[in-house]
């Protein structure tokens, strides 16, 4: 459904203005990323990144952080009049404002959104509208904190595989999370990529051959394995459940990103990046 209430007139263009057919969409995309109460929002005329953070002082290093991507052809309308913008807001107020007509709608029917935001120090503006009535809500925006580069770019990684989703769901389902590390395994020679627990019914293993139906990509160049927090992988799952496929890799230092692939009911596509630190706890003799 097209937006029909046209905000108010301003005397200052917004630095960004967005607009989407149906409004859940969004939501439920960043319900992935709910396990932090703040994101930062950077928006460029590429597209609209979203950013929840979760850092702690362990030997000055972020534990894991995840990001939502829509690029700008996601949107019915999508502009930004600066070379970048970036606020920090509170998400789960966001996520309430965006359901605030329900988080299902009637057959047909689909909630209609368009956001304003004017620039630094004011509101982002969310205009809803379902069913002739529109609700608009005012959000105070923050001062952006800085997010620590993970710098992961794809010349460090060492490790790489693309698996449909549907395998590592059923993976979650298999293994034992009672356990409070996930192991993974990735090699050029068997057993490939393996996922291990370590829970009150003993050791759990589970290997993908390289040739799987599931597997849809592998690069591997050496054997890697390394053990990340249950805890930490746990909100990730949220998107595992909204995606088709995902990209799995791993740099020398065993830093962790998991790549979402979602495809909405219009069949337009974005990603959610997850980051993880490996266990600083777990020594080599332990592996």
């Amino acid at each position: 459904m097209p937006f029909s209430a046209a905000p108010p007139a301003s005397a200052e263009p917004s630095a960004l203005s967005a607009s989407l057919d149906n409004a859940r969409h969004l939501s439920s995309l960043l319900r992935a990323l709910h396990f932090q109460d703040h994101a930062t929002c950077f928006a460029t005329a590429s597209g609209l990144r979203v950013t929840v953070e979760d850092a702690k002082c362990v030997q000055a290093k972020i534990l894991h952080f995840s990001s939502l991507y829509l690029q700008a052809d996601i949107f019915q309308e999508f502009a930004v009049q600066e070379e970048s913008v970036v606020f920090r807001i509170n998400l789960s107020v966001l996520l309430d404002c965006l359901t605030i007509f329900g988080t299902s709608s009637l057959p047909g029917t689909s909630t209609a959104l368009r956001m304003c935001y004017r620039g630094y120090g004011y509101p982002l503006m969310l205009f809803l509208e379902e069913g002739g009535v529109v609700t608009v809500c005012k959000i105070n925006t923050q001062e952006p904190e800085e997010l620590l580069d993970f710098d992961f770019c794809s010349t460090k990684v060492v490790n790489k595989i693309i698996l449909q989703s549907e395998g590592l769901r059923e993976a979650f389902a298999e293994l034992d999370m009672t356990s409070e590390v996930l192991q993974i395994t990735m090699s050029p020679d068997k057993p490939y990529f393996r996922l291990s627990t370590f829970g009150n019914a003993g050791s759990a293993h589970l290997d993908y051959p390289r040739d799987s139906d599931l597997m849809e990509a592998f690069h591997c160049n050496q054997t890697q394995t390394n053990r990340y927090k249950i805890s930490l992988l746990k909100p990730s799952t949220k998107a595992l459940a909204l995606s088709c496929k995902v990209s799995i890799r791993t740099d020398a230092q065993g830093f962790l990103s998991l790549q979402y692939m979602i495809r909405n009911e219009d069949g337009q596509i974005c990603f959610v990046e997850y980051y993880c630190c490996p266990d600083e706890d777990i020594t080599e003799a332990e592996l």
